[in-house]
């Protein structure tokens, strides 16, 4: 019952411009975040823009004046460690490379408690507000701390309590001026040298120059003086130790001399036979072995054991006496067998053979009595110098074993003595080093008086803060951009829900206005921008493939200005000729009364209830000749009405006698009306309010259209502040140039 009759001029709604084939909204251009878009998007916000880039160096510059200045000194001093060449002395002053961590441990000496403390001794910093806080004027805030910790520790402690034993005392202020002071100090390692950087950080120059002077000094004294102590304690420890090397030198003589005494040793020679005796005696031996066995050998022959070669040669008498008896012997075998035995001849040959065997014998004896008497003087030798090389060997033995340890003592005190002779030499050339000793550190350049301030720095700190008003001032206008989803022109309309944005219709202000309504504006000032605007509007719905006759003018929230774009637009219609017709549907809120005048106690309520005809419920409007119907006597009874076939039937009839028929129909978000109303006209015109509506509601209320099966032709904006719309950079915005002003003008 909601269609429109079969004899309308448009039987079905056309597709909504501006959708694709699946019916689903058009996503966000891709020249969204193009640099002539951030170049707009810094125009619209360049009051926070040029806020923060005023604010950050005003505030830098009011904080530069609230600021004490401080001052700076520096000075520099070079680490030079000397290199000792003493043994002894490598142990107690022992000299590493100069590398990265050794420059960094005398910077952080430099730095110490130690140094600290003796500064602000000699700088009497103890006396200096800056760094002493007990010595600073307290505010109120600080009298009212005092006065809240006296009362908590009178609490704690009351006066009738036994007081706490004393025990070591703590002084906070001295405490905390140390730490103040140490906190002003740096020294650090110049990069890829030996030198080392002072600072001295306060708000007097001349105090500041002090403080690091006093520390180089410190720290050069302490160097010299620890090298001194060093020294001395080496040669503390050297006489120390010559003391025990001479008593033990003296200790060995005495042991030496002590074990030559037991061991019957004179100074200068050795006891028994020594070496090369013992050899001769051996060699005697073994020629007396040699020739005992000679003897024995000629006692054998003698004797007859051995061959004849060797008898001739050992006993020749012997062999010849032998070799005679032999010949008689065979001289007596030949007669007696040639004469016989008893012949004369015979019997003398016998005789001849026995007086050779007694010569014999009697050779024979000698021979051997004299070698027996060779062979016991060789045993007799041979046993002496058995004997004799048995005790030589004993006695040498024994010399050996005790020279051994008298050499083991006399090395031992022989080392002692060296020893004691590189101390004493060690001490010498000590004495001497510490006679043209220096410091390891040395000054290359005293600090002078600072003569500007080192901090604050005011043109850095304001560059520096001129560029963060800079950073700040676009990041905030780039979140107020992305925050911001209200749409702000024709062209972000478009690109959001694809639909065609046809006019802007400025804001007018009381003075532009004069005496005049808004709606009644167009009608008096036929040239005016806003007039302007409004004929756009009617150009945009006359261009369509389809002329629509029946336009709800509807919106998504109230407050939008759709009545003053449904007035508007019928007055504008009005003035070039055509029949219009323009009726009060916002039967919750009317205003066709208060903005026209002219109060009708019947219209449209009336005419949906069939007490009246819609002829009757028309008026003709003062100012143009535009048919108006107002919302008549509303009830309670009204919303149902929408819903029945009488609100068709009568845009049925009106189609037949008005060339343009405007519904003011109420907001689409409020008021279920509207989207009834956007059902049964031929075209819906969405009215959104620049820069207030945001897009998620306009959203919404196309879905609310889409699911009533409206037809949603385009979207007017609203309320647009022409000043503002101008200069934010929009395609759009050259509608308000002052030329085409001028122009129409």
């Amino acid at each position: 019952m909601l269609d429109r009759p079969a004899g309308s001029a448009t039987a079905a709604p056309a597709p909504n411009r501006g959708r694709n084939a699946a019916g689903d909204r058009p996503e966000p251009r891709a020249d969204a975040l193009s640099p002539r878009a951030l170049l707009a998007a810094f125009r619209r916000r360049r009051v926070a823009l040029l806020a923060n880039i005023l604010l950050w160096p005003l505030f830098a510059l009011i904080a530069v004046k609230q600021v004490a200045p401080q001052y700076t000194a520096v000075g520099a001093l070079v680490y030079e460690p000397s290199e000792y060449k003493v043994r002894e002395l490598q142990s107690v002053l022992q000299v590493d490379p100069t590398t990265e961590a050794v420059m960094a441990s005398q910077a952080e000496i430099l730095r110490g408690l130690h140094v600290v403390q003796r500064v602000a001794e000699r700088g009497n910093l103890y006396d200096n507000p800056q760094f002493n806080r007990a010595l600073r004027p307290r505010g109120h805030v600080q009298r009212a701390i005092d006065a809240v910790r006296a009362w908590f520790a009178s609490a704690q402690h009351p006066p009738d309590a036994q007081p706490a034993p004393a025990g070591p005392t703590q002084d906070a202020s001295r405490d905390a001026t140390l730490l103040a002071v140490q906190e002003a100090f740096d020294a650090h390692t110049v990069k890829f040298s030996r030198v080392l950087e002072v600072n001295f950080t306060a708000e007097d120059p001349v105090v500041a120059a002090t403080a690091v002077n006093n520390a180089m000094d410190i720290y050069i004294r302490d160097q010299y003086a620890a090298k001194h102590r060093a020294v001395d304690r080496a040669t503390e420890w050297l006489d120390k130790r010559a003391t025990e090397l001479r008593q033990e030198v003296r200790n060995g003589e005495d042991r030496i001399a002590a074990y030559r005494a037991r061991q019957g040793l004179a100074q200068g020679m050795h006891a028994g036979m020594d070496a090369e005796e013992i050899s001769n005696l051996a060699e005697d031996l073994v020629h007396a072995r040699t020739a005992l066995g000679n003897a024995e050998a000629k006692l054998d022959a003698a004797r007859g054991n051995a061959g004849a070669a060797a008898q001739a040669a050992i006993a020749p008498s012997v062999v010849q006496l032998r070799a005679m008896q032999d010949q008689i012997s065979a001289q007596i075998q030949a007669q007696q067998g040639r004469l016989g035995p008893n012949h004369p001849e015979a019997r003398s040959l016998q005789r001849q053979y026995a007086d050779a065997q007694r010569a014999v014998a009697a050779e024979t004896a000698r021979v051997v009595g004299a070698t027996e008497a060779e062979v016991r003087a060789a045993r007799e030798r041979v046993a002496t110098l058995e004997q004799d090389l048995r005790n030589g060997e004993a006695a040498a033995d024994r010399s050996a074993t005790a020279q051994v340890s008298l050499n083991a003592m006399q090395r031992d005190v022989d080392a002692s003595r060296q020893q004691l002779q590189a101390v004493l030499d060690s001490i010498q050339r000590t004495g001497q080093q510490a006679a043209i000793e220096s410091s390891e550190a040395h000054e290359i350049s005293l600090a002078l008086p600072p003569a500007t301030p080192s901090f604050p720095r005011t043109v850095p700190l304001m560059a520096a803060a001129t560029a963060f008003g800079v950073l700040a001032g676009v990041l905030l206008a780039y979140l107020l951009e992305l925050a911001d989803t209200t749409l702000r022109s024709g062209e972000a309309l478009r690109a959001a829900f694809g639909l065609p944005c046809f006019a802007l219709l400025p804001e007018m202000s009381r003075r532009q206005l004069g005496h005049l309504s808004v709606d009644e504006y167009v009608a008096r000032k036929p040239l005016s921008p806003f007039a302007e605007q409004v004929r756009t509007l009617r150009a945009g719905l006359w261009m369509g493939a389809e002329r629509p006759r029946v336009i709800a003018v509807t919106a998504a929230r109230a407050g939008e200005g759709k009545t003053t774009v449904a007035l508007a637009l019928a007055r504008s219609a009005a003035l070039s000729g055509e029949h219009v017709l323009v009726m009060e549907c916002d039967l919750r809120r009317p205003t066709f009364a208060l903005r026209m005048k002219a109060t009708a106690p019947l219209g449209l309520a009336d005419c949906l209830r069939g007490r009246l005809a819609a002829a009757e419920a028309i008026r003709t409007d003062a100012v143009t000749s535009m048919d108006v119907m107002q919302a008549g006597r509303v009830g309670t009874d009204l919303p149902d009405r929408f819903l029945s076939d009488t609100m068709a039937l009568m845009l049925s009839d009106l189609r037949q006698k008005y060339d343009l028929i405007l519904l003011d129909s109420p907001p689409v978000q409020a008021i279920a009306e509207a989207r009834i109303l956007a059902g049964i006209a031929d075209a819906t015109l969405l009215c959104v309010r620049w820069c207030a509506t945001p897009r998620p509601v306009v959203q919404h209320t196309l879905e609310l259209l889409e699911e009533a099966h409206a037809h949603v032709v385009g979207c007017v904006l609203t309320r647009v502040d022409a000043r503002a719309h101008v200069r934010s950079g929009y395609a759009d915005a050259d509608v308000y140039h002052r030329r085409r002003r001028k122009a129409r003008e």
